[in-house]
């Protein structure tokens, strides 16, 4: 059946960054389940129970990628390296999922996807590094938005954490998922190894899969289990004053295509279909919820000389919002963004900047916060118009924008 998508299928882009944060997209390609072939499934699987155990070797698993049956240190398990394996005929929104992990791999990206939409283009995902062992983000959570991770937008508490990771051992992770909230469970189950506290992709139900980015990881003894539907509660951090939350946005143009020091012409504006759009808190705009993700391959990624080299396949959006002034002033602007922006003040172009990954040193992440970089606005009194050309390379489409003061 063409047209769905293979729920938690990922496609790496190895080599593609520095840090091995490597780009995935949940690809479009078909899911299909024949009716036969769930007949000799364990019957209990077909009626959606609370609970379930899969064998690494069931026909429950759709495998996608390099992802196979194995063995290894002694257990039967799914091997996975640049592949996942989703759970089919199965949605959950709230349970637990318990499964041990073994690799041999010095470096790698493995975990688990939950609650993916039906077409495979959001979801959310929490994975490991275990070339960060210890480390401050030796494990993260990304909401998945329109086939983009989002990472560079979500960081931070709630968002990254240290933890040992074993190597060449088998050891266990549980994910328990309660609402809008999850905890991560790494070896240790009485205590959680990071705390989710409002995941992001406001999707409430979906399905479940195994992924690996890259390094060959195995997983055994897979079991999830349903639970009631808890309460769906957010925990949205303060939203700071000053914030610019009110934009309009436009479609998704080829930047490569336009002028990103030359702003929009009046008549260009006026024919434009603005799509009004709030920042949530702290103020970030995901552009990513109402556009698709390019998967441009960034070639200073490994590469510093190519820095400065035209990036096919980056994309442009333009984002609009009104600034009213009592009086001529001058503002200042801070300014977050992924990955590429300029900004203009009633049609003049008054700063231009990137900010991607491995962009301004070989190890800069390219985390978004409105602290990154600031922009002085010469206000005049009444309404101004401010637009920002942002453009995406990877790692989360988005930016986030606060008033202040100019200090004396």
């Amino acid at each position: 059946m063409q047209g769905r998508c293979r729920p938690g299928e990922v496609t790496a882009r190895r080599g593609a960054d520095a840090r091995g944060r490597a780009r995935a997209r949940f690809s479009r390609r078909a899911l299909t389940c024949a009716v036969a072939a769930l007949a000799v499934v364990e019957p209990a699987l077909a009626q959606a129970p609370a609970s379930l155990a899969v064998a690494p070797d069931s026909p429950r698993w759709d495998l996608q990628g390099n992802a196979k049956p194995s063995r290894m240190l002694g257990r039967d398990c799914l091997a996975l390296d640049g592949g996942a394996a989703g759970l089919k005929e199965f949605q959950m929104r709230d349970g637990v999922i318990d499964v041990d992990v073994a690799t041999p791999a010095p470096r790698g990206f493995f975990g688990i996807q939950f609650r993916v939409s039906d077409d495979g283009a959001n979801g959310e995902w929490v994975y490991l590094r275990q070339h960060k062992s210890g480390l401050a983000d030796a494990m993260q959570y990304t909401p998945v938005l329109n086939t983009g991770l989002n990472w560079q937008l979500y960081s931070g508490p709630g968002f990254t954490g240290a933890v040992d990771i074993p190597r060449d051992a088998w050891f266990h992770l549980r994910l328990e998922i309660a609402g809008a909230q999850a905890k991560l469970f790494v070896a240790d189950m009485d205590t959680p190894a990071l705390v989710m506290p409002d995941l992001k992709s406001g999707i409430q139900r979906g399905e479940v899969a195994l992924a690996v980015l890259t390094g060959l990881t195995c997983f055994t003894d897979f079991r999830v289990r349903t639970t009631p539907d808890a309460a769906w509660q957010r925990h949205f951090p303060p939203m700071p004053a000053g914030t610019l939350v009110r934009w309009g946005l436009s479609p998704a143009y080829d930047a490569l295509a336009r002028n990103l020091e030359r702003a929009p012409s009046a008549a260009e504006i006026a024919t434009i279909r603005w799509q009004e759009v709030e920042a949530e808190p702290p103020g970030l705009v995901v552009i990513n919820r109402y556009r698709e993700s390019p998967h441009p391959r960034v070639s200073f990624a490994n590469d510093p000389s190519k820095r400065l080299e035209p990036q096919p396949g980056m994309q442009l959006v333009y984002a609009r919002t009104r600034i009213d002034s009592e009086r001529d002033q001058t503002k200042k602007l801070h300014l977050g963004y992924s990955d590429d922006v300029s900004v203009f003040l009633n049609g003049a172009i008054l700063y231009r900047g990137r900010s991607a990954q491995n962009f301004r040193d070989p190890a800069f992440l390219g985390i978004v916060d409105a602290e990154n970089d600031a922009v002085y606005l010469p206000l005049k009194k009444g309404s101004n118009e401010l637009v920002l050309a942002v453009s995406e390379l990877g790692g989360g489409w988005g930016f986030i924008a606060r008033l202040a003061d100019v200090e004396p």
